[in-house]
């Protein structure tokens, strides 16, 4: 099987449960959302520029960089033909953990992975108002959450907020996996998010800064 990979590198998680850890990224082309606030535009479309590798390509780079974090993200990796076999590869190797980034509108179901050596782990995003792309959310997700997996919400607005605040209710997300509010960068104040969070008293969510945009230039790549 051969995947289009938009970029590969090794940097630092920026975000969620292992945040500031090393990691290395693996960033698939392809999505089939357009949220308003992507950063991640130009690995988007499907004429995207990428180089193509096998499994056996990608797991060899892994493999070399000696980091045992790994993020699959796009773009949408779970929408790439051979995924679950690429997932299968890495998640029984003993060096490896695997992370999924995924954008919320695809069925996790088919790739969980309960006998793999060590199951890779799903961050889902929420799409709220502000993305635009609230209607194309796989809400039966919400109902397969395992503990080790995240639920990020990103959030612009007050609206956000709210909009996050009440789909953690309806599901009974608190205590069922991690939780993040995410600030799209640059649209709100973090203060904001925390006085929200002060406010509704929500114990065991967590907000979360994208350590990379700080470190570096907001807008560079490979990191």
């Amino acid at each position: 099987m051969e995947y289009q990979v938009a970029e590969k590198f090794v940097s630092i998680n920026g975000e969620g449960t292992k945040a500031g850890q090393p990691a290395v990224f693996i960033r698939f082309r392809g999505c089939n959302l357009s949220c308003s606030y992507c950063d991640t535009t130009w690995a988007n479309g499907e004429n995207a520029p990428a180089e193509t590798m096998t499994e056996t390509e990608i797991l060899d780079y892994l493999l070399e960089q000696g980091i045992r974090n790994v993020t699959l993200t796009g773009g949408e990796p779970l929408n790439r033909a051979g995924m679950r076999e690429l997932l299968e590869l890495l998640a029984n190797r003993e060096e490896l953990r695997v992370e999924i980034e995924t954008n919320g509108s695809v069925d996790l179901a088919p790739f969980r992975l309960p006998k793999a050596l060590h199951p890779p782990v799903f961050t889902v995003d929420y799409k709220l108002a502000g993305s635009g792309m609230t209607a194309g959310m796989f809400l039966e997700n919400f109902r397969k959450l395992e503990p080790a997996d995240t639920v990020k919400f990103v959030t612009g607005s007050r609206q956000d907020l709210e909009q996050a605040y009440g789909i953690m209710q309806k599901y009974e997300l608190i205590g069922k996996c991690h939780l993040y509010f995410s600030p799209v960068f640059g649209k709100i104040r973090p203060e904001e998010i925390v006085d929200f969070m002060l406010e509704k008293k929500l114990n065991g969510v967590n907000l979360q800064l994208q350590l990379h945009k700080y470190i570096w230039a907001p807008d560079r790549r490979g990191v």
